[in-house]
């Protein structure tokens, strides 16, 4: 979910003229993409957000095992970006299929502190969180645990295992690409405020909704689109650290709906589509089995 927040950031600073999309990362992050997984001199800004860059997903070598038995070790995104980039490449060349990378969304933290000299955090806070009024919305930096009242967040991974109480967690190990603290009700308003065009600009909110399909998604530029059980699309995305999964959507028409599992690595795959199964579900106004 952290995904929207950090898109929207940056297709703010390409509507002020700061950030041009389809220029290469290079640009505003010299010499940090060089390897065997990608060349920011031919990466585009567009491709990091639409998960189309080639970059392998950093999570793909950063072991679940290590991170839930050593949940408060602080995880630098450069460091994340480097072990990423030590890969190979996931296509022939940039742009050429989409491919799930977290590693991208590292990238536009990055950037976003380049270009504004401030923290992806911190911008997110001063053009998002505060014109909406999110009052339960946190970027938390490398701060373990939430704040105030919440719900433990547990993990199971493999079969005929105890659960694990994986509340406090250093959010680094996502960063910018999955990191943030919310609620269900802050995460409509910003669903209901980015879809009707509240943060963006018409013609950056029409490139953010411009889709590529993989499989049964449909990727804009840090949202994806869904189709409704009902007839019709919604906007949004999913989200997943260890301890807690989320699911919200938004349509154009001021429809919006969140849901949220304290359980990640979940019991199995159903779980995925069962939250995805009650958000279509409430978007359409029917009740949940």
């Amino acid at each position: 979910m952290t995904k929207m927040f950090v898109a929207t950031t940056v297709l703010q600073l390409v509507g002020e003229g700061r950030v041009v999309l389809d220029a290469p990362v290079e640009r505003y992050l010299p010499g940090v993409v060089r390897g065997p997984g990608g060349d920011g001199r031919v990466v585009t800004v567009r491709q990091l957000l639409q998960h189309t860059s080639g970059i392998p997903d950093y999570l793909d070598y950063l072991s679940v095992e290590d991170v839930l038995n050593n949940p408060l070790v602080h995880h630098d995104a450069r460091d994340l970006v480097k072990l990423a980039l030590a890969h190979p490449a996931t296509g022939k060349e940039p742009g050429d299929a989409v491919r799930y990378s977290n590693t991208g969304y590292l990238l536009a933290g990055m950037l976003i502190e380049k270009v504004t000299g401030r923290s992806y955090g911190r911008e997110i806070r001063r053009r998002v969180i505060e014109p909406l009024g999110l009052s339960r919305t946190y970027v938390p930096g490398d701060r373990s645990g939430i704040p105030g009242p919440h719900p433990r967040g547990y993990a199971r991974v493999g079969q005929d295992v105890e659960l694990l109480d994986i509340t406090r967690i250093n959010p680094t190990v996502a960063g910018a690409a999955g990191s943030m603290i919310s609620n269900g009700a802050d995460l409509n308003r910003f669903l209901g405020a980015l879809v009707r065009g509240r943060l963006l600009r018409p013609a950056q909110l029409r490139e953010m909704m411009r889709t590529r399909s993989s499989g049964g998604a449909a990727h804009g530029l840090g949202l994806d689109s869904y189709r409704l059980p009902c007839g019709g699309l919604y906007w949004g995305h999913d989200g997943g650290i260890p301890g807690f999964q989320t699911f919200g959507g938004a349509t154009v028409d001021g429809r919006q709906a969140t849901v949220m599992v304290n359980l990640y690595p979940g019991e199995s795959a159903a779980q995925d589509g069962d939250t995805v199964a009650a958000v279509g579900a409430a978007l359409c106004g029917r009740s949940v089995g």
